[in-house]
């Protein structure tokens, strides 16, 4: 007997043996999870998305049409991927590589947001509910909160857990404040 999945797979999808898909996750047409790769519940994985074994997917994340998340990247819970983002995990690739232990690690927080067209650089981590504005380049860590735009990514400002962008006294217009830490904004 067949076991019935627990998450939604369009029948143009290919969820390979031995990827892990959480409950009520939908994979929609042209989407490929490799074997080893892990996405969290109540994800939604858009048409074309290319999840790579070693990758990790936390619940309640979007990812829009065309991402490709290779191995080492790691997505945390309420993250939204826009489409087209490319993650890099070779700063200097080469065809055949032999060694993938060359390979680096990549870090979204919870509840960022990356914009369409962005490409994230291997190596760093992009802050909890941080936003990379859409064709940015992101080459070097981004703080929790902060707003980054362009190629090379600048900050810009920041943005509140909702999304919109503070003040200059670090408030938001749906009421919440913040105060400036070292690795960035906290709820006052």
């Amino acid at each position: 007997m067949v076991k019935p999945l627990n998450y939604f797979k369009h029948p143009l999808a290919q969820v390979d043996d031995g990827a892990q898909v959480g409950n009520g996750t939908r994979v929609w047409a042209f989407c490929h999870i490799q074997s080893g790769a892990k996405v969290g519940k109540d994800c939604n994985v858009c048409n074309g998305t290319f999840i790579e074994k070693g990758a990790v997917v936390g619940d309640n994340v979007t990812i829009k049409h065309n991402v490709s998340i290779f191995d080492k990247v790691t997505i945390e819970d309420y993250v939204f991927i826009g489409s087209n983002i490319a993650f890099i995990n070779d700063k200097f690739p080469r065809s055949k590589r032999s060694d993938p232990s060359r390979f680096e690690t990549t870090l979204v927080k919870k509840g960022a947001t990356l914009g369409a067209n962005a490409v994230i650089l291997c190596g760093i981590s992009v802050g909890q509910y941080a936003m990379v504005g859409a064709g940015a380049v992101v080459t070097k860590n981004v703080e929790d909160h902060a707003l980054v735009v362009g190629n090379p990514a600048k900050m810009r400002g920041y943005v509140c857990m909702c999304g919109d962008v503070l003040n200059a006294s670090l408030s938001c217009k749906c009421g919440k404040t913040y105060t400036k830490m070292k690795k960035g904004l906290v709820p006052a």
